[in-house]
């Protein structure tokens, strides 16, 4: 049993899938000499080659494009764009190939791809490197979109995102890519893609988080717990397919629904979730099912990213606005 943070487990896996199968390629911007640049991938092509790990030029469409062709002829490319907001020059290549590829060839072909990024806010970063897109892949047919918040649950869907044999989108939250440690199992196993996990049971009101923020939750909610407010705590862990059965259940237990993310408030997944909730568990509700989330515009630079970034208190005080409503 290995003790790891996230950003060690990303690199432990990718090890242990590229040397248990030979199709698995691993590859993008500085991926390959350097280790990616906050060393995901560090070691890898030293132990497997420059044809097995490579460093490509900064040409996001050619990655994605290159990974579909590799795919379609049996290969499992797995590639890193080297930040989220880096993607956009790639989303042709994603939402009008990469994404369609099965309905297109009726079932010809299939894209074993994962696109690997990192997202998300939190380390004083520079413009286009702090962005959460999740809700822009979430609404695509035929994408697959995960976000892990721990490192047993990084290996776990890492596995079952390289074997799948449809395109997973991998966002990984580099705010906690070393916060913190846990131990992560050596043997092989897979966490499913779709299926959320319970991290707490409670009785008062149901939250839902994802990715950087779920830690923060967990603190938030502990003060709340001394306050005789017993919070269900949900991870959702994949935002495409997203786990309604789950969801569904704990608010037809509790009453009361928070979903708190990162990304901007319109449009977003918590729009959905809300959603979810409204049609599935409507009439046991006791108070508006409501959210806490980025604000509308572009996350600020250093100087101002703490206004954007939710902390313990704004959790705090939504929860407990919505237990006492």
């Amino acid at each position: 049993m290995a003790v790891l943070n996230i950003l060690n487990t990303v690199q432990n896996t990718l090890d242990y899938e590229m040397g248990r199968d030979k199709d698995v390629i691993v590859y993008g911007e500085d991926v390959g000499f350097e280790g990616g640049v906050f060393r995901a991938t560090a070691g890898l092509q030293k132990k497997y080659g420059k044809k097995r790990c490579f460093d490509t030029p900064l040409a996001e469409s050619g990655i994605v494009g290159s990974a579909i062709g590799m795919a379609i002829n049996e290969l499992k490319p797995v590639v890193e764009i080297q930040f989220s907001g880096f993607v956009l020059p790639a989303l042709n290549q994603i939402i009008a190939h990469t994404a369609r590829m099965r309905n297109r060839s009726r079932g010809k072909y299939n894209l074993p791809m994962v696109i690997r990024m990192p997202y998300g806010g939190g380390i004083r970063a520079l413009e286009h490197h702090s962005e959460s897109l999740e809700a822009i892949f979430g609404h695509i047919p035929g994408l697959k979109t995960v976000i892990p918040s721990t490192p047993y649950d990084t290996k776990g869907l890492l596995l079952a995102a390289i074997r799948d044999p449809d395109p997973v989108i991998f966002l990984e939250p580099k705010r906690i890519y070393r916060a913190f440690k846990q131990e992560v199992p050596e043997d092989d196993y897979i966490v499913p893609i779709g299926k959320a996990k319970i991290l707490k049971e409670g009785t008062d009101i149901t939250v839902v988080a994802y990715g950087a923020l779920v830690q923060r939750v967990q603190k938030a909610i502990e003060d709340l717990e001394n306050q005789g407010i017993s919070v269900e705590l949900i991870d959702l862990r994949t935002i495409s397919p997203i786990d309604k059965e789950t969801i569904i259940k704990s608010v037809q237990k509790t009453g009361r629904f928070v979903v708190v993310h990162e990304a901007v408030k319109s449009f977003s997944v918590s729009s959905e979730l809300i959603s979810i909730v409204n049609e599935g568990a409507f009439l046991y509700l006791e108070a508006p099912p409501t959210r806490i989330t980025g604000f509308d515009t572009i996350v600020p630079l250093p100087r101002g990213e703490h206004h954007f970034i939710i902390d313990e208190n704004r959790i705090k005080d939504k929860i407990k606005e919505v237990a006492k409503f």
